[in-house]
C-alpha cells in the first residue's frame, strides 16, 4: 500500500513539471553562452535544449523518462569545424592514402599495394608532403612510369594543390611541356616534365567521376569518421550542384545527418549563376549561401602568392589562380546578393588583393560576414582591413608548417604568418577548422595547436610564435560559437542554450583544465545531435 501511494504522490508531483525527452545531471557542462558560464544540467526536448541550469533547477521544472547521469563527465557544444572538405575526405577513403609517407619510396609502395589490392583502371589518391621527406623536394615519375606503364596515376599533395602523375596520365590529358598555363605551372627539370603539375596545371588531369554510388558511401564515410571526434556541423569549402544536391537528398531521407554548411565552388560561373537566382537553400541540416573562391595555391608547394619572391626560390612569386579583375567581378556579383564569398588566400600578395577588393564592393554594406580562408601571411599594414572581414584559419597549419616557412618565406614575412590572436583582435571572433584531410580530422588538435602552438612530437619546447596563441575560451568559441556566427546560424547552434539545437558532445577529460600536453589524447565519449546520440 505505502509502494503505491508513493507512486502515486510521484506521479502528481511529475505532472508539474514540463515534459522533456532527456535530462542530464551531474554534468560539467561548458555552455559557451555570452558570459561563459558553467553548467551541471539540462534538458532537452524535440531536439533543442529547453533547460540549462544546477541539478535542482533541471530536476524541479522538468519531467522525462530517460535521465542520464553524466557523472562529472566535461559536455561542450557539438564542434562546428568551419573549413574543411567533407565530401572529398569521404571520397578519400576508396582511395589511396598517402599521408605520413617519409620517403618518396615509401610512397611508391604505398601505390603498388593500393593496386595490388583493387586493380583500378586508373589510380588516385593524395597526402603526400615532400616536406616530410630526407630529400625535400618534388618528386618525379620516372619510376611511376616503371611500375604503371600503362595505367593512369595522379596522387596528390597533401594541401591539394600540387599533384604527381604519370606518363600514361599526362599522355591521356594530352599536355606536354611546352602547354601554356595561367595561374598554375607544370614543373619542369633539365627541360622536361617531372610529372608535378601546381594548381591550375591539374585541371588538365581527367579524373574517372565518382559514381552516385561511391558519392552516396563517400558522405557516410565522412560523416561516420567526423561523429567519432564530436563534430556536429562541418563547412564543407567547395561544392558542386550534383554534390550539394546529392547531400539535400540524403538529409531528406535521414540517411545523412550531420549537418552542413555547403560553400559552392565559385570556380564555375554557370554554378555562381544557378545559386544567385536560386537564393539561399536552408534548412535545419544543410546551409547554401556561400561561395568558395580560390584566390591561390597553397605555401607548401610554392604556389601562394607573394609580394616579393620566396626566400628559397629565386624570381619566383607564386601566383593568383585568376586574373585580378576576376575576383572584382566575382565579388560585385556575389554583393549584389545575399550570399557570403569565402577566398582562399594563404600568400600576402593574394591577401592584399582580396582584402582591398572586399573592401570596395562591401562599401556600406555591414555584417556580411565574407571571409578570408586560412589568412596565412598577412602583410602588418593589412590587419586594420580584417575590421569588417572575418578571418577563418585552421591551427594545425602553423603546426605542419611551422618546421620549412621561414625557408619559404623570411624571417620578416613571418612576424605576420599564422598570427591568429592579431586577426582575432581586429575582427573580434575567429572562426577555426582544419581543412581536412589537409590535415588530421581530429579537432582536439587543433584545440592543442591554437592554445599550444604545438606539434604531436611536443615540438617547439616553448611553443611556435606564442605570441600568437589563442586562450582556451577563444579556442572553444572559435569551434563552436564564432563557427556558428561565421555561418549565420549563432541563433541556432554553437552553444548549449535553451531553444538552439541539442548538439552537444561528452569528453573523456577536461579540455578546459587538463595538462595541455595530454589535450591530444582527448577522446570523445558520446556525440549528440538534435538531442539524438548519433556516436
Amino acid at each position: 500500500m505505502k509502494n503505491y501511494l508513493f507512486i502515486v504522490l510521484l506521479f502528481l508531483f511529475s505532472c508539474d513539471k514540463e515534459k522533456a525527452d532527456l535530462i542530464i545531471i551531474n554534468s560539467n557542462t561548458y555552455t559557451v553562452n555570452e558570459k561563459f558560464d558553467t553548467a551541471e544540467a539540462f534538458a532537452i526536448k524535440d531536439g533543442k535544449f529547453i533547460g540549462v541550469g544546477t541539478n535542482e533547477e533541471i530536476q524541479e521544472a522538468y519531467a522525462a523518462t530517460s535521465v542520464m547521469d553524466a557523472k562529472n563527465q566535461t559536455i561542450v557544444p557539438g564542434f562546428i569545424d568551419a573549413h574543411c572538405h567533407f565530401y572529398r575526405m569521404g571520397l578519400q577513403q576508396q582511395k589511396v592514402s598517402l599521408e605520413g609517407t617519409k620517403s618518396y619510396e615509401e610512397v611508391l609502395e604505398k601505390i603498388v599495394a593500393f593496386q595490388k589490392e583493387k586493380n583500378v583502371d586508373f589510380i588516385s589518391g593524395r597526402g603526400w608532403d615532400q616536406n616530410d621527406w630526407e630529400v625535400k623536394e618534388f618528386p618525379t615519375k620516372e619510376k611511376l612510369d616503371l611500375l604503371f606503364p600503362t595505367t593512369p596515376v595522379a596522387v596528390g599533395r597533401v594541401d591539394g594543390h600540387a599533384l604527381l602523375v604519370n606518363q600514361a596520365a599526362i599522355d591521356m590529358a594530352g599536355i606536354t611541356k611546352d602547354t601554356k598555363v595561367s595561374g598554375g605551372e607544370i614543373i619542369l627539370k633539365n627541360g622536361e616534365m617531372t610529372g608535378v603539375l601546381i594548381d591550375a596545371a591539374m585541371g588538365f588531369i581527367k579524373f574517372p567521376k565518382a559514381s552516385k554510388q561511391e558519392s552516396i558511401q563517400g558522405l557516410l564515410d565522412a560523416q561516420k569518421i567526423c561523429f567519432s571526434y564530436g563534430l556536429t556541423t562541418v563547412d564543407d569549402a567547395g561544392l558542386d550542384r550534383n554534390t550539394i544536391e546529392l547531400i539535400n537528398d540524403l538529409q531528406q531521407s535521414n540517411k545523412l545527418k550531420m549537418r552542413i554548411y555547403a560553400m559552392v565552388s565559385g570556380d564555375n560561373q554557370e554554378q555562381i549563376d544557378y545559386y544567385i537566382n536560386k537564393g539561399i537553400t536552408k534548412t535545419d541540416r544543410l546551409n547554401v549561401r556561400s561561395f568558395k573562391v580560390y584566390g591561390d595555391g597553397a605555401l607548401g608547394s610554392r604556389g601562394a602568392a607573394m609580394r616579393t619572391p620566396y626566400s628559397d626560390r629565386e624570381n619566383h612569386f607564386g601566383a593568383l589562380i585568376y586574373p585580378p579583375e576576376r575576383y572584382q567581378e566575382i565579388a560585385q556579383q556575389i554583393a549584389a546578393s545575399e550570399f557570403q564569398m569565402n577566398t582562399h588566400a594563404i600568400g600576402d600578395s593574394t591577401n592584399t588583393w582580396l582584402l582591398k577588393t572586399y573592401k570596395e564592393v562591401l562599401k556600406n554594406k555591414k555584417d556580411r560576414r565574407w571571409r578570408i580562408e586560412h589568412a596565412q601571411i598577412i602583410s602588418a599594414t593589412d590587419f586594420q582591413n580584417f575590421d569588417n572581414i572575418l578571418p577563418s584559419v585552421q591551427p594545425t597549419h602553423a603546426t605542419s608548417d611551422m618546421y620549412w616557412a621561414e625557408d619559404r618565406i623570411g624571417k620578416e614575412r613571418m612576424q605576420g604568418a599564422y598570427a591568429f590572436k592579431n586577426l582575432l583582435n581586429r575582427y573580434g571572433k575567429i572562426a577555426l577548422g582544419t581543412d581536412f584531410p589537409v590535415e588530421q580530422v581530429n579537432p582536439f588538435l587543433t584545440f592543442y595547436a591554437a592554445t599550444s602552438r604545438r606539434d604531436l612530437e611536443n615540438f617547439p619546447e616553448g611553443g611556435f610564435q606564442m605570441e600568437h596563441a589563442l586562450t582556451r575560451e577563444q579556442t572553444l568559441r572559435g569551434m563552436t560559437i564564432w563557427g556558428a556566427y561565421s555561418n549565420f546560424e549563432e541563433d541556432e547552434k554553437g552553444s548549449i542554450e535553451v531553444g538552439k539545437f541539442a548538439d552537444f558532445i561528452i569528453l573523456d577529460q577536461n579540455i578546459m583544465q587538463a595538462h595541455d600536453t595530454i589535450i591530444p589524447k582527448t577522446n570523445v565519449v558520446s556525440t549528440y545531435l538534435n538531442g539524438e546520440k548519433v556516436y
